[in-house]
């Protein structure tokens, strides 16, 4: 009897060249047919944006993947574009998981609405296609970079583990994408949580003097709140205090939970 394998469509926002992403492609390649197709350049913050200005070229790239060549596409665009590629260009049907990683750095909180690895993610799910989104805390402040001092073993067990999760098993209708953060210490045995997003920035925006000749910038720097870490549940908890992999339940509603007819007469009468 043969048991057709299931479609894996792999992105990020590191860009075609991170070894994040490739540590992903080897962790879910005994899981199925992975299809690479990620940003030709770093996009990381783009959010699910779909900028007009993308050119869209589709490269083909053969990287070497531990020990196996593979063809990468390159793609002009976006995260949320890759995937947008990926699943209605380059392959002939829609894949069964989208996986977005593994991201240089960790995606918590409020901040999930700027990430691009977080956006690919959200990107494949509004087709209807169970996503994962999977973060590698950094102990440095090179998020832009390719360090290659990087570990991303533990990070691709997980991958490894929640793609799995995600192929084999139903999730309730009102979860959309996983989105797992993994400390930087994590081994392939530390344990994970369920957790809830932060809901403070977690990399949180200052304005940056003016120095060596360059103007006044916005920068960010990591503040976690003290109310956070009272929380066990919350996601900044899990992976910054408490060492153990964050897995967030994320949905594509973004319609705030109130109850609807009370805040319709609060607004009302707040009209009069």
């Amino acid at each position: 009897m043969n048991i057709k394998k299931p479609q894996i469509l792999l992105s990020n926002d590191d860009g075609i060249l991170s070894p994040g992403l490739w540590a992903a492609a080897e962790a879910l390649s005994p899981l199925g047919y992975v299809t690479v197709a990620a940003p030709r350049e770093q996009h990381s913050g783009a959010g699910r944006s779909v900028p007009a200005w993308s050119d869209g070229e589709i490269k083909p790239t053969v990287l070497k993947i531990g020990e196996q060549e593979w063809e990468c596409y390159a793609v002009g665009g976006s995260p949320a574009q890759a995937v947008q590629v990926g699943a209605m260009i380059i392959l002939d049907q829609l894949p069964d998981l989208v996986v977005s990683g593994i991201n240089y750095g960790e995606n918590p909180g409020t901040d999930v609405s700027l990430s691009g690895t977080v956006g690919a993610a959200l990107e494949g799910a509004s087709y209807g296609i169970p996503s994962l989104a999977v973060s590698l805390q950094l102990l440095s402040d090179d998020y832009y970079g390719y360090s290659r001092k990087v570990d991303f073993s533990a990070a691709a067990a997980f991958t490894h583990l929640f793609a799995r999760l995600l192929l084999d098993s139903k999730m309730p209708p009102d979860v959309h994408v996983l989105n797992v953060n993994v400390p930087a210490t994590a081994t392939p045995d530390t344990p994970w949580r369920l957790t809830h997003l932060s809901k403070y920035a977690y990399f949180e925006p200052f304005v940056k003097p003016a120095e060596d000749g360059k103007p006044r910038r916005v920068s960010a720097k990591i503040v976690v709140h003290d109310e956070e870490l009272a929380d066990p549940t919350c996601d900044v908890t899990a992976f910054y205090h408490d060492k153990v992999v964050s897995v967030t339940p994320l949905s594509l509603n973004l319609t705030s939970r109130v109850d609807l007819a009370d805040f319709d007469g609060q607004i009302r009468s707040s009209l009069k």
